[in-house]
């Protein structure tokens, strides 16, 4: 009796372990076999039949793409020496076998015939080269007496688990053989076969997870309304979205793979250094160039940087620019209330106006309404569906008038910032701008302004591409132009460019009863919620009103009407809540400021002290001179009123004196 059978007769006698003949993983295999009661000398016939062989087949297609390949290396190898190779799932069932045609047939036909869709588990078959290695999940060799079951004639097996990245049994992968032609180095080829394996089936699953990934992210992608590139560290652009493709008119294959210069022109992408950037950049698209607005996003990595580069129309930024900070017009005809013929002609003029494109001079006195008028041109034109941009010309700095107006390219000059910056007639594009104060614009900017008018087109300062324009430009003016020609302050063929449709808006003065609409409308939209409804003026203000000259004209009146419904608190605005220049300037001084009244110096006074003097002579007159009532009604303490009347040299018995006189 030979080593070996002396060894495992004494375990299955006796339980007897001689690790100096089996290792201990052959004897631990045998304890398991053992207590499955698996029986060594019963044949084991358990064979999938072909549909479910098929089946598993279907559910192991990976393993079987992936693994196939390198048996049929291994069987290159071995190819003639009564070897076979042998593929298994999870549970044991060989998926796929290789091996000399006359040493399958032969095995096909034994007691425990090695078929593909036989099982091979420890749990079922006992210790064998493909279910032990599932069972202790690592290579291992056995030799004819190591096997569980005695074969009919000497083979020894090698296998080796196949483990996927997350510990799941993925199979195992086996060699059997005559044990004179087995050694070590068959072991080592068996493991490095399936840890081949094992790498292969992750980087599929790595792949597929990446391309779930790519897809997930094109989507996302492909959802934009703006274009974008990804941008890799070699400046090659190695994705793209719909937006991309259908604003530049170029294919996904004609811009994947190209440098992202083609597309940009001579950007420095070693400059960026910061991790978002802003700013506008002639794209070339299939046709022409065109000025979009990009955001850079750096993406920081260990030596060169990726980007991804997102851009939208410029346009269509500017426009969006416009609407969320206010550059739309509100207001239409509609909303320009009065019934007097000169400003029912003048709407009717302006009306004529919105039906083309010329341009519009508007002159009218500060305050009355040419920006109305404006808007409404604007609204009932074809470029109501446009921004509406309204620039003070008189109140932007001397030296930033230009680039306010016709923007600049970056690096301009100093200060400048680093995207360069559209001006205003940029952003009116498609829509209308209004130059209001027209007549305040420096003499040496005109002439600017004047080849904008003749070409439709401006260049940005430090810039040498002109921008197409189609705008409306509607221009207004408080100063007599043709004075300001003759001193030289404002050239004289602006002024004829200009000049193509002129309206005079008429002061509020010249408009009658249309104060009194007026009052009533700025009454309603200053009516205090918390406090008695106010139905109107009083008699006496409305004469007063109609006989008011109105020097600030619709400004002056809403400034007037707003003060007089913060102050009142009857049923109807009366002359004690209206400001002092007003009642003195049509008459009523008298009443407001005794001619006996000592008044102080406006150089000693600060216009804050002014207005708060006006105020208490205005409740001191409403309540007959009364200190008491007076405080009362300001809120203030007798004391504190006092001491203001001697402030401001107020004479509390000529105010009531000539209240009762009156």
């Amino acid at each position: 009796m030979t080593k070996d059978e002396q060894a495992r007769r004494g375990f299955f006698e006796r339980g007897v372990r001689d690790l100096t003949v089996f290792p201990a993983e052959v004897y631990d295999s045998w304890a398991r076999c053992i207590a499955n009661h698996i029986a060594p000398d019963v044949p084991m016939r358990e064979i999938l039949t072909p549909e479910a062989l098929q089946a598993r087949r279907a559910h192991n297609a990976e393993l079987l793409e992936v693994a196939v390949p390198f048996m049929e290396i291994l069987y290159k190898v071995v190819e003639g020496s009564d070897f076979s190779i042998m593929l298994s799932d999870s549970e044991g069932y060989i998926l796929k076998l290789i091996g000399d045609p006359h040493f399958l047939a032969e095995y096909s036909r034994k007691d425990n015939p090695l078929v593909e869709g036989s099982c091979r588990s420890e749990s079922k078959f006992g210790t064998n080269g493909i279910g032990t290695p599932l069972a202790i999940r690592k290579p291992i060799q056995l030799t004819t007496n190591e096997h569980f079951r005695r074969e009919p004639y000497p083979v020894t097996g090698t296998g080796a688990p196949i483990i996927l990245p997350d510990g799941e049994l993925a199979g195992a992968l086996s060699m059997s053989g005559p044990p004179d032609k087995v050694h070590l180095h068959t072991l080592g080829m068996i493991t490095a076969a399936s840890r081949a394996i094992e790498e292969q089936l992750t980087l599929r699953k790595i792949n597929t997870q990446l391309a779930a990934t790519k897809n997930q992210l094109q989507t996302i992608l492909d959802t934009f309304d703006q274009g974008v590139f990804l941008v890799d560290s070699a400046h090659t652009i190695i994705d793209t979205n719909l937006a991309a493709q259908k604003t530049l008119g170029f294919s996904e294959e004609e811009i994947i793979n190209r440098p992202i210069h083609d597309f940009v022109g001579n950007m420095d992408f070693s400059s960026l250094n910061a991790s978002i950037y802003d700013m506008e950049l002639p794209l070339r698209t299939r046709y022409r160039t065109e000025n979009f607005f990009v955001t850079i996003h750096t993406v920081r990595q260990s030596t060169d940087n990726s980007f991804l580069f997102v851009f939208r129309e410029a346009e269509r930024v500017h426009n969006l620019v416009n609407k969320y900070i206010g550059s739309s017009a509100y207001f239409t005809f509609d909303d320009i209330i009065g019934r007097s013929p000169v400003i029912t002609a003048a709407k009717e003029n302006a009306r004529a106006a919105s039906t083309n494109s010329s341009n519009v001079l508007l002159i009218g006195e500060s305050g009355t309404g040419k920006e109305l008028f404006a808007q409404s041109i604007h609204n009932s034109s074809a470029f109501s569906g446009g921004p509406f941009i309204a620039v003070n010309c008189g109140a932007i700095p001397r030296s930033l008038i230009e680039s306010e107006l016709f923007g600049y390219e970056a690096g301009a000059f100093t200060g400048a910032k680093r995207a360069g910056s559209a001006g205003k007639f940029e952003l009116a594009n498609n829509g209308t701008i209004f130059l209001d104060e027209i007549g305040d614009m420096p003499y040496e900017v005109q002439i600017h302004l004047l080849r904008i008018l003749q070409t439709k087109e401006v260049t940005r300062i430090g810039g040498t591409k002109p921008v197409p324009l189609n705008i409306r430009i509607i221009a207004a003016t408080n100063v007599n132009l043709e004075q300001a020609i003759q001193d030289k302050t404002f050239r004289r063929d602006l002024y004829y460019r200009l000049n193509v449709l002129t309206f005079r808006i008429p002061p509020l003065r010249e408009r009658g009863d249309d104060v009194l609409l007026l009052a009533d409308y700025f009454i309603r939209k200053y009516q205090q919620p918390s406090k008695q409804p106010i139905a109107g003026v009083s008699a006496y203000v409305k004469q007063l009103f109609l006989q008011y000259h109105w020097p600030g004209n619709i400004r002056e009146l809403e400034n007037t009407i707003e003060r007089a419904c913060l102050l009142t608190k009857g049923a109807e605005i009366t002359d004690e809540f209206l400001p002092f220049n007003l009642l003195k300037s049509t008459g009523v001084e008298a009443v407001q400021a005794p001619a006996n009244l000592p008044q102080a110096a406006p150089a000693q006074v600060s216009p804050v002290d002014l207005a708060e003097k006006e105020v208490i002579q205005n409740f001191l007159l409403s309540c007959g001179g009364n200190v008491k009532e007076a405080a009362s009604r300001l809120g203030i303490s007798r004391r504190t009123l006092y001491r203001k009347l001697h402030k401001y040299q107020i004479d509390c018995d000529g105010i009531r004196k000539h209240k009762e006189g009156r």
